[in-house]
């Protein structure tokens, strides 16, 4: 018997994420959360960061389901694995700033 709510619907559509209306439906049901975890993230970030809480969800969610193929098991694992990319999201951003920082000093 499947599981009610939007709970279990957010298990089923991770198994079915190959198809786009799936990955849309997946999208309108996970965003908040990860909407809510991004802002949290990027309040702990510098004043002015570049990167905003929507565009931190686009990138992670852009990862998550475009990139490698990962085996979600459930929701709780997709949501540990979304947290775990936006923080490595904040750090490739951090990263670039840096590199581009130094390649700006090399210049002078």
């Amino acid at each position: 018997m499947p599981a009610a709510g939007p709970f279990g619907e957010i298990t089923r559509l991770l198994g079915a994420r190959g198809d786009a209306e799936a990955r849309s439906q997946l999208a309108s049901l996970v965003y908040a959360e990860l909407h809510s975890r991004a802002a949290h993230y990027m309040r702990g970030e510098r004043l002015g960061h570049t990167l905003q809480p929507t565009a931190l969800v686009n990138e992670t969610f852009m990862r998550l389901l475009q990139g490698q193929n990962i085996d979600f098991h459930d929701r709780a694992h997709f949501f540990a694995i979304a947290s775990t990319t936006m923080r490595r999201v904040l750090v490739d951003h951090a990263r670039a700033r840096a590199a581009a920082k130094r390649e700006g000093e090399k210049a002078k």
